[in-house]
């Protein structure tokens, strides 16, 4: 695969943030690489989200809009991500501004002895019922997976692109980030963790730790514990 770097932004109703949030990765990446592009995978946002990506695009070639026809979920928006990337290292995070681009560089040396390099949130700028449901969340997934890393949905990720090819993701929803982990870390795949800001939301309203969220999140993690179990990792 081409040396580069993907950067790209799942997306759903941050036209308040995403042009911001563009403009900032496309300065960055060409600062780091020659090679890059940047991609927004719309996910079936309602507002002006793709017409303001649509703009930026028209005007240069290294930002890409991806659309998807319908909202499919977190995890859709990601996987959609990872199959488009050109480049060898692909890097996502959230288009609403909660967190600044420009701390991939912090990213970068951690890869030199990594496959994963992820972020973890340092004064997560969340509300109580947010960080307890993280907290359990955390705990389920060490109890059934043995995963322990500092912040498992950090939306703040770094990786070799031929890992996400060779992990087959399924989740659409919000437990893809911990099937990320789940299935590179049984493949032998080395995870390394730096601190990174975190910012309050500014504009739109948090799809994360909804009812419906953790409904299928649950549902995910019981799919994908059950495949797990009529696998082995190479250390297993």
């Amino acid at each position: 695969m081409e040396k580069g770097i993907t950067i790209f932004f799942p997306a759903f109703n941050e036209e308040k943030t995403i042009e911001s949030m563009v403009i900032s990765a496309r300065k960055l990446a060409e600062q780091l690489f020659e090679n890059h592009e940047i991609l927004v995978i719309d996910d079936g946002s309602s507002d002006r989200t793709p017409e303001i990506v649509k703009a930026l695009a028209a005007t240069d070639t290294k930002i890409k809009l991806v659309s998807h026809p319908n909202n499919l979920g977190y995890g859709a928006a990601l996987r959609t991500g990872f199959d488009h990337a050109l480049f060898e290292l692909v890097f996502f995070t959230d288009g609403d501004g909660q967190f600044d681009v420009n701390e991939l560089e912090k990213l970068l040396p951690l890869m030199e002895n990594a496959d994963l390099a992820i972020g973890y949130r340092v004064g997560r700028k969340d509300k109580f019922h947010r960080l307890l449901t993280a907290f359990c969340y955390k705990l389920l997934l060490y109890l059934l997976f043995r995963l322990w890393v500092k912040d498992i949905d950090c939306a703040f990720k770094l990786i070799r692109t031929r890992v996400v090819r060779d992990i087959e993701l399924r989740s659409t929803g919000a437990y893809v980030s911990a099937e990320i982990l789940i299935k590179a870390r049984r493949k032998g795949y080395q995870i390394r963790e730096i601190g990174v800001n975190h910012y309050p939301r500014q504009f739109g309203i948090s799809k994360g730790a909804t009812p419906m969220v953790i409904l299928r999140t649950v549902k995910e993690l019981l799919k994908s514990l059950c495949e797990l179990r009529t696998t082995r990792g190479p250390k297993e």
